[in-house]
């Protein structure tokens, strides 16, 4: 990735999103998804935002005759992954244990995700995560 901001928008999220769900696509693929989820996007705009992603490494695009083909460079995880990352940096002096317990503690869980809790917590312990 580039040294530019890791941080996205609201607006540059959208359009991540929409490349993950499409694995690929050019500025009129992902201006339809987004306009048939109800937005009036223009085109110009959905181009700007793909410009900035790229800018920032999150995109990377491809020539394909007259268009550029626009697929991400990073997972939801690791965008996840990123955004914790910093978030416990400026918030919690890069603790991240803050941020576990106060998610952990203000949300309701399944009982298959508290075996994975204990899982995870098991391999941790044991060394094997």
């Amino acid at each position: 990735m580039s040294t530019q901001p890791r941080t996205i928008s609201d607006t540059e999220l959208e359009i991540l999103k929409v490349l993950w769900d499409l694995g690929r696509g050019t500025v009129r693929e992902v201006l339809e998804r987004l306009n048939a989820d109800g937005r009036q996007w223009a085109y110009t705009t959905a181009q700007t935002l793909l410009g900035r992603l790229q800018e920032k490494g999150f995109v990377e695009s491809d020539r394909e005759g007259r268009a550029f083909v626009f697929h991400p460079t990073i997972s939801r995880d690791d965008l996840l992954g990123l955004s914790l990352e910093e978030l416990a940096e400026r918030v919690c002096d890069g603790a991240a244990l803050p941020l576990l317990l106060k998610l952990v503690q203000s949300s309701q869980f399944r009982r298959r995700d508290l075996d994975r809790f204990r899982e995870l917590l098991d391999e941790l312990e044991t060394g094997g995560a």
